[in-house]
């Protein structure tokens, strides 16, 4: 009799060492893969229709593209560096996670957020900087339009970073379950692709036009 009141008591009380409940499925191919591959799609569909406005209106301009002169390369270019490098920090974070090493993976995490708030403090320098706005010109307007819409997925992806660091701080993943790391890193590693394109496209076409025209 005692040693089924002992068995039932030992059963009732919480196991004191029990791990933190996991956030995400174990599987590489979970509902948020196909989710987060068709956000991508559409978002590039989309980025896509952008650029290539900008590429048709800058072909067809009968004046000096941008109006207000060639680009400066130089704060976008170190932009683009900060950027591409975020992205380096948040893959290495996935890798530390999948060989259970958390605080390396957390601390990864971490510079990856604060690159991609200084890129986001270097664009609005930016903007500030330009003498144009979105409404002078059809290349202000582009510019803004593209490089906002652009500066609203970072800001997205920063969150979802933030989240994903927090989680990882608190034992959420591990080797067999992260991919909601994964899936948050393949966002944030399309932004930075998408990025590629508009600095392409922004920056460095206007000099092949003033070649051309």
């Amino acid at each position: 009799m005692s040693d089924a009141l002992n068995f039932n008591r030992a059963s009732s009380e919480p196991d004191q060492t029990a791990r933190a409940l996991p956030v995400g499925s174990a599987g590489e191919r979970s509902s948020g893969w196909w989710g987060c591959f068709t956000l991508i799609a559409t978002e590039g569909a989309l980025f896509g229709y952008l650029i290539f406005s900008y590429l048709y209106l800058a072909s067809q301009s009968q004046q000096h593209w941008p109006p207000e002169g060639l680009p400066e390369l130089g704060l976008g270019g170190a932009n683009t560096v900060i950027l591409l490098s975020s992205s380096v920090f948040v893959w290495f974070c996935e890798r530390c996670v999948r060989r259970r090493r958390l605080r390396l993976g957390v601390a990864s995490m971490a510079v990856g957020i604060v690159l991609g708030c200084i890129f986001m403090g270097i664009q609005l320098r930016e903007w500030h900087n330009h003498p144009y706005g979105l409404t002078s010109h059809q290349y202000g307007s582009l510019y803004f339009t593209i490089t906002g819409f652009h500066m609203a997925h970072v800001l997205v992806g920063i969150v979802v970073l933030t989240l994903l660091a927090i989680w990882t701080a608190l034992g959420y993943f591990d080797d067999k379950r992260c991919a909601a790391l994964s899936i948050g890193g393949l966002y944030w590693h399309f932004v930075d692709v998408v990025w590629l394109f508009i600095f392409s496209t922004l920056y460095l076409t206007p000099y092949l036009f003033r070649e051309w025209s």
